[in-house]
């Protein structure tokens, strides 16, 4: 609604329907509609996404060897050129996408990246951005994660390199990822280079 609309306009006419003043004395409204707790049909189904979402995460949570705390982390794959993971580790390429894991529990964290993984694949996106935090030991739980995060992103076929941020998105607290380019933004990068020359 685009209008502007003075003191005295009717505004349950706007609205279609009726507006009801507070009560004296109160200055909340009451709420007529509270929100029922979840049918078990509802808890069926939300159980049962989740059982399917674990029947296909093939990340580990077997044990981790734990990085150094303060130690960056950086992997490439064979075949991707250390070009690439030099501007990857300078921050060259900007994150499309965020996932905190900051104080999750491991298996939580297991879980999100998954699934984070998997949409920023469907959804053709090349550079995201993980942060899970940077504890002041060894055995933290920010480190724990963070080993695990290290493990999980060589699991990915589709990672082909990721490596500590820079301190303006969360230095070793969070890590860049690259992921491969799919066959559709490759056709659509052919079809681009093609109208170019045509």
């Amino acid at each position: 609604m685009n209008r502007c609309l003075d003191r005295d306009t009717d505004f349950s006419r706007l609205l279609g329907e009726e507006v009801r003043p507070l009560s004296k004395g109160r200055d909340k409204a009451d709420i007529v509609n509270s929100p029922s707790a979840p049918s078990e049909a509802q808890m069926a189904r939300r159980a049962s996404a989740v059982e399917e979402g674990e029947a296909t995460n093939f990340l580990t949570d077997e044990f981790v060897d734990l990085l150094p705390h303060h130690d960056p982390i950086e992997h490439r794959r064979d075949g991707i050129q250390i070009g690439v993971l030099e501007r990857l580790r300078q921050g060259g390429y900007a994150p499309e996408a965020r996932l905190y894991l900051i104080k999750l529990p491991v298996r939580q964290c297991r879980r999100e990246l998954f699934a984070f993984l998997q949409d920023a694949i469907e959804h053709d996106l090349r550079c995201l951005l993980v942060v899970h935090g940077r504890g002041k030991a060894l055995d933290s739980h920010a480190n724990v994660v963070r080993s695990y995060v290290a493990k999980w992103l060589m699991q990915f076929d589709q990672v082909q390199a990721y490596a500590s941020a820079q301190p303006v998105h969360g230095g070793i607290g969070a890590t860049y990822v690259m992921l491969r380019k799919s066959e559709r933004a490759r056709a659509r990068n052919r079809e681009r280079q093609q109208k170019r020359r045509g």
